[in-house]
């Protein structure tokens, strides 16, 4: 993607690229779209089945739709592939007369395994009845299943080890780990808001006074409560995950500034691997004014709970300030790490 934020000009950030990537510690990636589609059309086009109805076979591919990506971070891999096709196939009977039909896989993505995929079989509304039907629903089906996952057994060998770049002393990191975004997609997203009016405004330092909301999120992450609390007060994780430049002291009374200086603020108690609490402000906020945000972290043993309480927005920027932390926070951190 080309900025972060559109839509919402206030969280637009520029996306950098960094071409030193010391000890992986930055998102690389690449493209392998092109490459997909042409492995995954010889693949199909090779599918031939027989049996005593006769024969069938795969005469081309009608419909090829998504894209694919791999990603590096610290040594670890991501498959990213998300596809939508069509084929043709052709039948022929043991009288010789020959049939037309389909096979549609509208969901071929690492969310699903192989044996998810919705692979189904049918005749071109032409044909007539023909037990070759039975024939391609028996066998042909389990031909795609079959050359699908050839392809992403493919995928990850072929390009493995060309992601894994050299660290600072010049070794190449241990063996990757091969991590799937299923896990980060089966984590439901539970996002609920309270929006009201505070009972006390904020002081602005200017003289007047201004009326403040407040919101809480919930999201689930599929990792560690430590591993989690260092992604938000590290600066090296905070610039991987906003992929811009960032000011980020991981101390109590320790300032941040990150996303080209449209969020900035203080770390007001730090209680490492369960709580942060922080001053936090938008750029365009009314001078010297903070919202209070807290980040309570909670170990559900193969992953944590976070619970964000922001307290001090000015009314009116509830539902911009909430998004910007659903999207440029636990969403990019979801899709960059893998959590």
């Amino acid at each position: 993607m080309a900025k972060w934020g559109e839509g919402n000009p206030r969280w637009i950030v520029e996306e950098r690229a960094d071409a030193t990537n010391v000890n992986n510690w930055h998102w690389t990636e690449r493209d392998v779209s092109a490459w997909s589609s042409e492995r995954l059309r010889q693949l199909l086009l090779a599918i031939r089945v027989e049996g005593p109805e006769g024969v069938c076979e795969v005469t081309d591919v009608s419909k090829l739709d998504g894209e694919a990506s791999i990603n590096n971070r610290k040594g670890k891999l991501f498959f990213f592939y998300e596809f939508q096709l069509r084929a043709n196939w052709l039948g022929t009977s043991c009288s010789g007369v020959k049939y037309r039909g389909t096979i549609d896989v509208p969901n071929l993505s690492d969310e699903n395994d192989e044996d998810d995929l919705d692979i189904s079989v049918s005749l071109c509304k032409d044909q007539p009845s023909t037990p070759l039907l039975d024939l391609m629903k028996r066998s042909g089906i389990k031909e795609v299943r079959m050359v699908l996952g050839q392809y992403v057994h493919d995928l990850k060998s072929d390009f493995s080890q060309g992601m894994i770049l050299p660290t600072a002393d010049g070794q190449k990191p241990s063996t990757p780990v091969v991590t799937k975004k299923k896990q980060v997609k089966t984590s439901k997203i539970q996002i609920t808001s309270e929006a009201k009016s505070s009972s006390n405004p904020a002081p602005c330092p200017t003289g007047f006074r201004i009326q403040t909301c407040c919101f809480s999120l919930k999201e689930t992450f599929l990792t560690s409560a430590d591993e989690l609390y260092r992604t938000f007060i590290n600066q090296e994780f905070v610039q991987v995950f906003t992929r811009s430049a960032a000011t980020v002291d991981g101390r109590r009374g320790g300032i941040f500034q990150l996303l080209d200086g449209s969020v900035s603020g203080e770390f007001s108690e730090l209680v490492p691997d369960q709580r942060i609490e922080m001053r936090w402000r938008f750029r365009t906020w009314p001078n010297d004014h903070y919202a209070t945000i807290s980040l309570e972290l909670v170990d559900r043993g193969d992953a944590t709970e976070l619970k964000l309480e922001c307290r001090g927005v000015p009314a009116g920027e509830e539902e911009t300030t909430r998004e910007g932390w659903n999207r440029f926070y636990f969403q990019a951190i979801k899709q960059t790490f893998g959590y």
